[in-house]
């Protein structure tokens, strides 16, 4: 039983100790905020592409480091998660890029406020959040009977990672927007493969897939990986 005295010493010892280690955590975490959230990174187009993404109220649909809504895609790694390729083709035309699936507004961005926006998601990937949030396993490895590899994600250009997988399934990991590519290769020739990804609208009026920002070297890239899949 504590005298009188000995306990206000102990609530005084107490609370000296708590207020110091509190206010030494709260140091050291203000210390170490411009390291982890890459505040050397921080650009003036970064600045405009965060300046838009409260002007439009992207946080209505999207969860971005932890805060928003959770009726669209979380989007704090998107830069790492779909690169810049894709973010750029959502955002000029979102229901192009999913007919009749995606509800995200058409917001008329410019080219630079689109460039704003996709700094600002890169450097939103570059914060060290410790491990938040947790890397999806987007593209496992699918593995048919016997143990063989079909199709590694490594072994694959980082163009179709990014952005054809989206809509497209390849030995079981993708999207089912569009239509299967195992064995694409054997199907389709590459100068038709070649001349669907320049403009897939020229070669077919009614198709759901729109004519992406593809770079020729891409295009060159993606035609020699299709080409080579003959295994359906």
């Amino acid at each position: 039983m504590l005298s009188k005295s000995q306990a206000r010493a102990f609530f005084l010892i107490g609370t000296g100790i708590c207020t110091a280690t509190f206010v030494g955590l709260t140091v050291d975490t203000l210390r170490r905020i411009p390291a982890q959230t890459n505040a050397a990174g921080l650009s003036e187009q970064v600045v405009r592409g965060k300046v838009l993404w409260d002007q439009n109220n992207c946080m209505g649909c999207h969860t971005l480091l932890g805060e928003g809504a959770y009726y669209a895609p979380e989007l704090t790694r998107v830069y790492e998660r779909r690169g810049p390729d894709f973010i750029r083709a959502m955002l000029r035309d979102p229901e192009a890029m999913y007919p009749g699936q995606r509800r995200m507004v058409q917001y008329d961005f410019t080219p630079e406020q689109i460039d704003d926006l996709v700094a600002f998601f890169q450097w939103i990937g570059t914060m060290d959040l410790n491990g938040f949030p947790p890397k999806p396993n987007l593209m496992p490895v699918a593995v048919v009977a016997g143990g063989a590899p079909l199709a590694e994600a490594a072994n694959r250009p980082q163009i179709f990672n990014q952005l054809c997988i989206a809509c497209h399934a390849l030995g079981g990991q993708g999207g089912n927007v569009g239509p299967a590519l195992d064995g694409v290769g054997a199907r389709l020739d590459a100068a038709f493969i070649r001349h669907w990804l320049q403009d897939p609208i020229a070669v077919k009026p009614d198709s759901k897939m729109p004519k992406l920002p593809l770079t020729q070297g891409q295009i060159d890239e993606l035609v020699a990986f299709l080409s080579q899949q003959k295994r359906s």
